[in-house]
């Protein structure tokens, strides 16, 4: 029932065909292939910085190749994005492995290698629902939670079993602002208060917006700790402290591409197109990219193609 209410409420919107491309590009290292010449591919992702980011990538990659490239990024929330994909109203986008393992497969207990992490979701997947995994990236955007410089140092707080015990002792000198999706997930907070002993009852715990998550942590007022994405640019922007996992609750979440494999079938020089793309993508190359969106306030379509640009993939026109 919540897969039809989902793809309806895409359908409702007009969304299902996409909307075109923001921004042209011509080619540059790629070049146009014939196979792939007006070739209808629809892109998505998930409705924040990141994924739209990500989303732009694809498609700025997959036009200079010459696809007829439909925009269907901004999709709000991970279920929604993947039941689209399942019912194939986006042909392809960026997806986590860990929320791939956790949240789509239901396992609760993540794989520590990365790419242990990476193949296990990509055979799992791949045999449970026909969805292929490739090109992982070596961004690993991990939740975490962050402190302000002040904070650790007053608290002496510099891991997650630092933080649960800062809970126990002193619950309010622990205040943390969470975001809507980590609050409930069980790779969010209700799994990492398990696993490091947290009594939830004692969390002075406030559900915000992801977006003001940073400030908040940053001003230590409302919030002395928060939960974040750990390659969001505002990190090292705001002079936020990243809490150590030490007990290696959260899983990995690299990028890699996704899509049917009836799609990856019909057209295996997508993922051809965009190896060299997902190799450049580490944590600093996505942080900077970040921090251009949500500091520097451009949009993230123009940082998305002057990076492609910058690494000589495509032209701008």
């Amino acid at each position: 029932m919540l897969a039809l209410a989902a793809v309806f409420a895409l359908s409702a919107c007009g969304l299902q065909s996409g909307s075109a491309v923001p921004l042209r590009v011509g080619p540059g290292s790629i070049r146009p292939v014939p196979e792939l010449d007006g070739v209808s591919i629809t892109v998505g992702s998930k409705d924040f910085t990141e994924q739209n980011i990500l989303g732009y990538l694809i498609e700025f990659a997959l036009s200079a190749a010459g696809a007829q490239v439909r925009d269907l990024t901004n999709i709000q929330g991970s279920n929604s994005v993947r039941d689209a994909q399942l019912h194939g109203q986006i042909d392809i986008s960026y997806e986590y492995t860990g929320t791939g393992w956790i949240n789509y497969l239901g396992n609760e207990t993540p794989i520590p290698d990365e790419v242990g992490q990476f193949e296990a979701v990509r055979d799992a997947d791949l045999a449970a629902h026909g969805i292929v995994w490739t090109d992982m990236a070596p961004m690993n955007n991990t939740y975490a939670l962050v402190m302000s410089g002040n904070t650790a140092k007053e608290t002496g707080v510099v891991t997650l079993s630092d933080y649960a015990r800062l809970i126990a002792t002193d619950p309010a000198a622990a205040a943390t602002c969470v975001g809507t999706e980590f609050n409930v997930r069980r790779d969010g907070y209700p799994g990492m208060a398990r696993k490091y002993g947290i009594d939830v009852g004692k969390v002075h715990k406030q559900i915000v917006q992801d977006a003001v998550v940073y400030q908040a942590t940053a001003d230590a007022e409302q919030c002395r700790f928060g939960s974040v994405a750990a390659t969001d640019g505002r990190i090292p922007a705001l002079g936020l402290v990243l809490l150590k996992d030490d007990l290696g609750f959260f899983p990995k979440y690299n990028a890699a591409l996704v899509m049917r494999k009836s799609f990856a079938d019909a057209h295996p020089q997508v993922a051809d197109i965009m190896a060299p793309i997902s190799k450049k993508l580490t944590n600093a190359a996505i942080t900077e990219l970040n921090r251009q969106v949500d500091l520097d306030g451009r949009e993230p379509a123009e940082v998305a193609r002057d990076w492609m640009v910058a690494e000589g993939f495509v032209t701008a026109r």
